[in-house]
Protein backbone atom coordinates (compact mmCIF):
# COMPACT_ATOMS: atom_id res chain seq x y z
CA UNK A 1 0.00 0.00 0.00
CA UNK A 2 1.14 3.43 -1.06
CA UNK A 3 2.36 5.71 1.95
CA UNK A 4 -0.71 8.32 1.14
CA UNK A 5 -4.13 7.34 2.01
CA UNK A 6 -7.66 9.13 2.57
CA UNK A 7 -10.26 6.70 3.88
CA UNK A 8 -13.78 6.84 6.72
CA UNK A 9 -13.39 4.74 9.21
CA UNK A 10 -16.18 3.63 11.82
CA UNK A 11 -15.42 4.38 15.42
CA UNK A 12 -17.09 1.81 17.62
CA UNK A 13 -18.49 3.33 20.86
CA UNK A 14 -16.33 3.46 24.23
CA UNK A 15 -13.15 4.19 22.61
CA UNK A 16 -11.38 7.19 22.03
CA UNK A 17 -10.51 8.47 18.22
CA UNK A 18 -6.98 8.60 19.56
CA UNK A 19 -6.88 5.14 20.60
CA UNK A 20 -9.02 3.89 17.58
CA UNK A 21 -6.81 5.69 15.16
CA UNK A 22 -3.73 3.63 16.68
CA UNK A 23 -5.72 0.64 15.79
CA UNK A 24 -5.86 1.42 12.35
CA UNK A 25 -1.97 2.55 12.12
CA UNK A 26 -1.08 -1.05 13.11
CA UNK A 27 -4.02 -2.65 10.90
CA UNK A 28 -2.16 -0.54 8.00
CA UNK A 29 1.50 -0.48 9.12
CA UNK A 30 1.43 2.84 8.88
CA UNK A 31 3.32 5.24 11.22
CA UNK A 32 2.24 9.19 10.00
CA UNK A 33 -1.88 9.40 10.51
CA UNK A 34 -4.36 11.80 12.03
CA UNK A 35 -8.27 12.17 11.58
CA UNK A 36 -10.29 15.28 11.67
CA UNK A 37 -13.16 16.02 13.95
CA UNK A 38 -12.98 14.23 17.80
CA UNK A 39 -15.86 11.87 18.34
CA UNK A 40 -16.55 11.65 22.05
CA UNK A 41 -15.28 8.05 23.47
CA UNK A 42 -19.52 6.96 24.18
CA UNK A 43 -20.06 8.23 20.22
CA UNK A 44 -19.77 5.89 17.21
CA UNK A 45 -19.72 6.64 13.72
CA UNK A 46 -18.07 8.05 10.87
CA UNK A 47 -14.61 9.69 11.26
CA UNK A 48 -12.40 10.90 8.29
CA UNK A 49 -8.80 9.56 8.17
CA UNK A 50 -5.77 10.04 6.37
CA UNK A 51 -2.05 8.87 6.57
CA UNK A 52 1.57 10.35 4.84
CA UNK A 53 1.10 13.34 3.34
CA UNK A 54 -2.95 13.56 3.27
CA UNK A 55 -2.78 14.64 6.95
CA UNK A 56 -1.83 18.05 5.18
CA UNK A 57 -5.69 17.99 4.12
CA UNK A 58 -7.72 18.10 6.65
CA UNK A 59 -8.88 21.84 6.92
CA UNK A 60 -9.09 22.00 3.01
CA UNK A 61 -11.92 18.94 2.89
CA UNK A 62 -15.47 19.36 1.84
CA UNK A 63 -16.69 18.30 5.66
CA UNK A 64 -18.97 20.88 7.24
CA UNK A 65 -22.24 19.41 7.58
CA UNK A 66 -22.28 16.50 9.98
CA UNK A 67 -25.29 14.03 10.49
CA UNK A 68 -25.96 12.47 13.35
CA UNK A 69 -28.87 9.92 14.92
CA UNK A 70 -29.05 10.39 18.38
CA UNK A 71 -30.54 9.25 21.84
CA UNK A 72 -31.71 11.06 24.59
CA UNK A 73 -32.43 9.01 27.75
CA UNK A 74 -35.40 11.39 29.73
CA UNK A 75 -34.28 11.19 33.30
CA UNK A 76 -31.01 10.77 33.10
CA UNK A 77 -28.81 12.85 34.40
CA UNK A 78 -24.83 12.85 33.38
CA UNK A 79 -21.98 15.17 34.35
CA UNK A 80 -20.61 14.44 30.66
CA UNK A 81 -24.32 14.67 29.28
CA UNK A 82 -23.66 11.37 27.79
CA UNK A 83 -24.21 7.48 29.18
CA UNK A 84 -20.54 7.19 30.59
CA UNK A 85 -20.98 9.43 34.19
CA UNK A 86 -24.58 8.61 34.91
CA UNK A 87 -25.30 10.36 38.25
CA UNK A 88 -28.92 10.15 38.96
CA UNK A 89 -31.58 8.35 37.32
CA UNK A 90 -35.43 10.26 37.90
CA UNK A 91 -38.70 8.75 36.61
CA UNK A 92 -40.23 11.51 34.27
CA UNK A 93 -43.88 11.70 32.91
CA UNK A 94 -44.42 11.09 29.13
CA UNK A 95 -44.32 13.23 27.09
CA UNK A 96 -46.89 14.35 24.26
CA UNK A 97 -45.01 13.92 20.02
CA UNK A 98 -45.99 16.77 19.02
CA UNK A 99 -44.20 18.73 22.27
CA UNK A 100 -40.94 17.03 21.24
CA UNK A 101 -41.11 17.56 17.37
CA UNK A 102 -42.06 21.16 18.15
CA UNK A 103 -38.94 21.82 20.36
CA UNK A 104 -36.89 19.79 18.01
CA UNK A 105 -37.82 22.39 15.19
CA UNK A 106 -37.25 25.37 17.53
CA UNK A 107 -33.44 23.85 17.59
CA UNK A 108 -33.33 24.66 13.85
CA UNK A 109 -31.08 27.97 13.22
CA UNK A 110 -28.01 29.06 14.72
CA UNK A 111 -27.71 28.12 18.26
CA UNK A 112 -25.95 30.13 20.81
CA UNK A 113 -24.41 27.82 24.11
CA UNK A 114 -21.90 26.73 26.33
CA UNK A 115 -19.53 23.62 24.91
CA UNK A 116 -19.36 20.52 27.25
CA UNK A 117 -16.61 20.55 29.97
CA UNK A 118 -16.19 17.11 28.62
CA UNK A 119 -15.17 18.40 25.29
CA UNK A 120 -11.65 18.05 23.41
CA UNK A 121 -11.73 22.12 23.22
CA UNK A 122 -7.99 23.32 23.63
CA UNK A 123 -7.70 25.56 27.03
CA UNK A 124 -4.47 27.00 27.20
CA UNK A 125 -2.83 24.09 25.67
CA UNK A 126 -4.62 21.12 27.61
CA UNK A 127 -7.99 19.58 26.23
CA UNK A 128 -10.84 20.62 28.56
CA UNK A 129 -11.75 17.22 29.09
CA UNK A 130 -8.69 16.80 30.98
CA UNK A 131 -8.58 19.70 33.12
CA UNK A 132 -12.15 18.76 34.06
CA UNK A 133 -11.19 15.13 35.02
CA UNK A 134 -8.46 16.67 37.35
CA UNK A 135 -10.61 19.25 39.12
CA UNK A 136 -9.15 22.19 37.61
CA UNK A 137 -11.65 25.46 37.28
CA UNK A 138 -11.83 27.17 33.94
CA UNK A 139 -14.52 28.45 31.78
CA UNK A 140 -15.56 27.61 28.03
CA UNK A 141 -16.73 30.53 26.01
CA UNK A 142 -19.80 29.96 23.62
CA UNK A 143 -19.90 28.71 20.77
CA UNK A 144 -22.77 29.05 17.62
CA UNK A 145 -23.85 26.21 15.68
CA UNK A 146 -26.03 26.15 12.88
CA UNK A 147 -28.50 23.44 13.12
CA UNK A 148 -29.57 22.61 9.62
CA UNK A 149 -32.50 20.22 9.81
CA UNK A 150 -33.61 17.77 12.97
CA UNK A 151 -36.30 15.01 13.13
CA UNK A 152 -38.22 12.74 14.97
CA UNK A 153 -37.07 9.30 14.46
CA UNK A 154 -38.85 7.47 17.38
CA UNK A 155 -40.31 8.74 20.64
CA UNK A 156 -40.33 4.94 23.09
CA UNK A 157 -40.23 6.62 26.66
CA UNK A 158 -38.31 7.51 28.33
CA UNK A 159 -35.85 7.61 25.26
CA UNK A 160 -36.34 10.15 22.03
CA UNK A 161 -34.12 9.32 19.10
CA UNK A 162 -33.45 11.72 16.66
CA UNK A 163 -31.57 12.36 12.98
CA UNK A 164 -29.66 16.18 13.40
CA UNK A 165 -27.44 17.99 11.04
CA UNK A 166 -25.11 20.51 12.29
CA UNK A 167 -21.99 22.80 11.49
CA UNK A 168 -19.07 21.62 11.88
CA UNK A 169 -17.50 22.17 15.50
CA UNK A 170 -21.00 21.85 16.88
CA UNK A 171 -21.49 19.42 20.38
CA UNK A 172 -24.76 17.00 20.06
CA UNK A 173 -24.58 16.85 23.61
CA UNK A 174 -25.20 20.56 24.71
CA UNK A 175 -27.86 20.86 21.51
CA UNK A 176 -29.48 17.67 23.44
CA UNK A 177 -29.55 19.27 26.90
CA UNK A 178 -31.10 22.64 24.91
CA UNK A 179 -34.24 19.99 23.69
CA UNK A 180 -34.36 18.98 27.40
CA UNK A 181 -34.73 22.49 28.92
CA UNK A 182 -37.90 22.77 26.07
CA UNK A 183 -39.38 20.14 27.18
CA UNK A 184 -39.03 20.61 30.36
CA UNK A 185 -37.20 17.64 32.00
CA UNK A 186 -33.65 16.32 32.56
CA UNK A 187 -32.27 14.12 30.13
CA UNK A 188 -28.54 12.99 28.33
CA UNK A 189 -27.50 11.02 25.55
CA UNK A 190 -27.12 7.36 25.68
CA UNK A 191 -26.18 7.10 21.94
CA UNK A 192 -24.88 8.94 18.83
CA UNK A 193 -23.60 8.09 16.11
CA UNK A 194 -22.10 10.16 13.06
CA UNK A 195 -23.11 9.30 9.81
CA UNK A 196 -21.90 11.61 7.85
CA UNK A 197 -19.23 14.73 7.64
CA UNK A 198 -20.05 16.36 4.57
CA UNK A 199 -19.86 14.75 1.36
CA UNK A 200 -17.98 11.73 3.44
CA UNK A 201 -19.32 8.44 4.65
CA UNK A 202 -18.46 5.08 5.43
CA UNK A 203 -18.21 2.66 3.12
CA UNK A 204 -16.23 0.04 4.64
CA UNK A 205 -12.56 1.96 4.69
CA UNK A 206 -12.76 2.27 0.90
CA UNK A 207 -9.89 4.99 -0.98
CA UNK A 208 -10.80 8.26 -1.71
CA UNK A 209 -9.75 10.71 -3.99
CA UNK A 210 -9.01 14.25 -2.10
CA UNK A 211 -9.23 15.84 -5.25
CA UNK A 212 -13.11 14.93 -5.17
CA UNK A 213 -12.83 16.72 -1.59
CA UNK A 214 -11.04 19.83 -2.02
CA UNK A 215 -13.04 22.61 -1.65
CA UNK A 216 -11.17 25.12 -3.77
CA UNK A 217 -11.77 25.80 -7.64
CA UNK A 218 -9.78 24.33 -10.00
CA UNK A 219 -6.98 25.99 -12.12
CA UNK A 220 -5.05 24.72 -15.10
CA UNK A 221 -1.19 25.24 -16.00
CA UNK A 222 -0.49 25.27 -19.53
CA UNK A 223 3.58 25.66 -19.13
CA UNK A 224 6.12 22.87 -18.19
CA UNK A 225 4.47 20.66 -15.02
CA UNK A 226 7.83 20.26 -14.04
CA UNK A 227 7.50 24.65 -13.17
CA UNK A 228 4.96 23.58 -10.85
CA UNK A 229 6.41 20.27 -9.17
CA UNK A 230 9.75 22.09 -8.23
CA UNK A 231 7.78 25.03 -7.21
CA UNK A 232 8.67 27.86 -9.38
CA UNK A 233 8.17 31.44 -8.12
CA UNK A 234 8.21 33.56 -10.93
CA UNK A 235 5.92 31.76 -13.31
CA UNK A 236 4.22 33.82 -15.96
CA UNK A 237 0.50 34.21 -15.25
CA UNK A 238 -0.26 34.27 -18.52
CA UNK A 239 0.12 30.47 -18.94
CA UNK A 240 -2.52 29.78 -16.23
CA UNK A 241 -6.36 29.70 -17.38
CA UNK A 242 -7.74 31.52 -14.55
CA UNK A 243 -5.28 34.41 -13.55
CA UNK A 244 -7.75 36.36 -10.68
CA UNK A 245 -6.41 36.46 -7.42
CA UNK A 246 -7.64 33.71 -5.56
CA UNK A 247 -6.83 29.70 -4.00
CA UNK A 248 -6.85 27.04 -6.62
CA UNK A 249 -6.20 23.67 -7.08
CA UNK A 250 -4.16 22.80 -9.74
CA UNK A 251 -4.48 18.32 -10.31
CA UNK A 252 -1.82 16.62 -12.50
CA UNK A 253 -1.73 12.58 -13.16
CA UNK A 254 0.87 12.55 -10.23
CA UNK A 255 0.21 14.77 -7.75
CA UNK A 256 -1.59 17.67 -6.99
CA UNK A 257 -0.84 21.46 -5.42
CA UNK A 258 -2.86 23.94 -3.66
CA UNK A 259 -1.40 27.60 -5.30
CA UNK A 260 -2.68 31.21 -4.27
CA UNK A 261 -2.99 33.91 -6.63
CA UNK A 262 -2.34 37.22 -5.27
CA UNK A 263 -0.59 40.67 -6.14
CA UNK A 264 0.59 38.86 -9.45
CA UNK A 265 2.51 36.68 -7.47
CA UNK A 266 2.40 32.89 -6.79
CA UNK A 267 2.34 31.44 -3.53
CA UNK A 268 2.55 27.55 -2.81
CA UNK A 269 0.35 26.41 0.20
CA UNK A 270 0.06 22.77 -0.50
CA UNK A 271 2.82 21.69 -3.33
CA UNK A 272 3.34 18.15 -4.83
CA UNK A 273 1.27 16.33 -2.61
CA UNK A 274 1.36 12.99 -4.24
CA UNK A 275 -1.47 10.63 -5.37
CA UNK A 276 -2.08 7.30 -3.39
Amino acid sequence: MKENRLFVAYKPPFVSSTHFLNRLKRKYNKSKAGFSGTLDPFAKGCLIVAFGNYTRLFSILKKNKKRYIATLWLGAVSSSLDIENILNIESVEPLSEDGIKCALNSLIGEVTYLPPKYSAKWIDGERAYKLTRNNVDFELENVTTTVYDVKLINYNHPFITFDITISEGGYVRSLAQLLCERVGVVGTLSSLERVSEGEFFYDNEKPLNPVDFIDYPKNRYFGDIEDIANAKKNIDLQLFEKQDEGIYLFDFDKFFSIIEITNERVKYLMNRIERC
